[in-house]
């Protein structure tokens, strides 16, 4: 994932969609202590290594 500055909307979809990823078996993609699936994808978005791309516009 880019590190590009998102809206607080934008980050608690990407947050979301990928907890939900996680939570259906998706493999993490960070090593992590963590078992919430929604702490996780936390996680992944602090260390950067979330694959979305946010389309903004007529873009």
């Amino acid at each position: 994932m880019a590190q590009q500055h998102y809206s607080r909307y934008e980050k608690a979809r990407i947050l979301g969609a990928r907890a939900l990823q996680v939570s259906y078996g998706a493999p993490v993609l960070i090593e992590t202590e963590e078992s919430q699936p929604i702490l996780i994808a936390a996680e992944e978005y602090d260390a950067g290594v979330l694959p979305f791309t946010v389309r903004r516009g007529e873009q």
